[in-house]
């Protein structure tokens, strides 16, 4: 996943033509500008928190970041992708924001002057098929004080896209699955990676890399 490709279409072109029904440039448009609209008052910055692959490849332009912990949400493997990292007959799993508990991330500043081209961006590959919903979200740093007001891209649980698997099933999709844009076992490899460099050890995430790379061995 790079800025060209979403830029370019690529991504876009890449999800249609595996007959997933995708948002319209106005349904994105408008989605994004209603997050916008409910921004929290007050002149603050905007920042963007990553919990996924936004850790290791956020693809947009940011003038800051800090590592950050949101309330009221976790991580979790519950948005199935049948294109990208995984095909319709062993569709891959990827991460989202499901409610409950609280999750460790980084949060993104994005200068003032470029937030709608930037946004836009990231629009283009995180809302492309409405599998996600955009939330503003308190982030609390180290201290246990919050520093800022972030949107974060949770689950649409009535989306078509959204799953809860027995653990069993989700390691053999992790392990297994790849698509045009890698595997999904490559991505999860990466979100440990991105989080152990931000200092954080997320239990699900190390418990599920341990369990993949057993499974890999075992097919290898």
């Amino acid at each position: 996943m790079t800025r060209e490709r979403l830029l370019s279409g690529a991504v876009e072109k890449m999800v249609h033509d595996a007959g997933i029904v995708v948002l319209t440039d106005a349904e994105r448009e408008k989605s994004l500008q209603d997050t916008l609209a409910a921004r929290p008052k007050g002149g603050e910055p905007v920042w963007l928190f990553g919990y996924g692959s936004l850790i290791w490849n956020p693809t947009f332009h940011y003038v800051e970041s800090r590592t950050a912990t949101v309330k009221g949400w976790q991580r979790a493997f519950c948005l199935s992708v049948p294109v990208g990292r995984g095909t319709p007959d062993n569709p891959g799993l990827v991460l989202a924001l499901d409610s409950g508990g609280q999750c460790a991330g980084v949060a993104f500043r994005i200068a003032e002057e470029v937030l709608l081209e930037e946004l836009s961006i990231v629009w283009r590959r995180e809302m492309l098929t409405g599998a996600y919903i955009p939330h503003w979200v308190e982030l609390i740093d180290g201290e246990g004080q919050v520093f800022g007001n972030a949107i974060a891209f949770t689950i649409n649980r009535d989306g078509p896209q959204y799953t809860t698997l027995a653990e069993d099933v989700i390691i053999q999709r992790l392990a297994t699955a790849e698509g045009q844009l890698g595997s999904a076992a490559e991505y999860l490899f990466q979100t440990q990676a991105g989080l152990q460099r931000l200092g954080i050890h997320d239990p699900l995430v190390d418990h599920l890399s341990l369990a993949v790379e057993e499974v890999q061995r075992a097919i290898t």
